[in-house]
């Protein structure tokens, strides 16, 4: 009797032992549990992306529209039958920080159509008959106009005056209160009375003393020419 109470009392024990044994992983599992699943709900939170970043994008926009009004005090018109007088046009426009307009006839002319040694050739039949000179242009309207303080207008020499298609701009733009500077580019001719011509043509505006420039003129002569006018860009 006295061994079975005490085999009784030790199975008792041992039973008690593993209970409390059993109770204590189960507290260390739980609190494991919570702590991994704290860490998850973080993650998305960190990862989120801040809610003004578009805002970055909007920048650029307002500053390019400042710059264009920044430069609207000089524009740069010009006419270029061979493309030497668009590269002087750009030169002034460089140095002056002024805007550029082209003025495009309706129809172009080709090269053929440029062949001065050619009697037959379109500008030759237009110098020919003055009433031919009346080219139509794709447009004489230049966007804000009136903003515009110094009007630069360039174009080749024909037969020793301004190639007329620049006529057509001239008539039909108003330029009182602008100061009209004129430039030509040319193989030999001189500026000659072009500038005067085109002065009483327009009727309006303070029309400058012109230059002339050869057809392989380099952008320091150009520059040189814009320094000497008192302009800045």
């Amino acid at each position: 009797m006295k061994i079975w109470k005490r085999l009784s009392g030790c199975l008792l024990a041992g039973t008690m032992l593993l209970a409390l044994a059993a109770c204590g992983q189960s507290g260390a599992d739980s609190s494991t549990g919570a702590q991994s699943s704290g860490q998850v709900q973080q993650e998305p939170a960190e990862a989120t992306p801040p809610v003004n970043a578009s805002e970055d994008t909007a920048a650029p926009e307002d500053s390019g529209g400042e710059s264009t009004a920044e430069s609207g005090s000089v524009l740069v018109v010009y006419y270029s039958a061979s493309g030497h007088t668009e590269t002087v046009a750009n030169y002034i426009a460089q140095a002056t920080g002024g805007d550029l307009f082209e003025i495009t006839p309706a129809e172009p002319y080709t090269s053929a159509d440029l062949n001065w040694s050619d009697e037959n050739s379109r500008v030759s039949r237009e110098y020919a008959d003055e009433s031919l000179r009346d080219v139509e242009l794709t447009t004489t309207q230049v966007e804000n106009w009136d903003s515009y303080d110094t009007v630069f207008i360039g174009y080749p020499i024909w037969w020793g005056i301004a190639a007329w298609p620049v006529d057509g701009f001239v008539a039909a733009n108003d330029f009182t209160g602008k100061t009209v500077i004129p430039f030509c580019t040319s193989s030999s001719s001189g500026l000659g009375e072009s500038g005067e011509l085109l002065a009483e043509l327009a009727g309006t505006g303070d029309w400058q003393e012109g230059e002339r420039f050869r057809s392989s003129a380099s952008q320091e002569d150009v520059n040189q020419w814009v320094d000497s006018l008192g302009l800045s860009a």
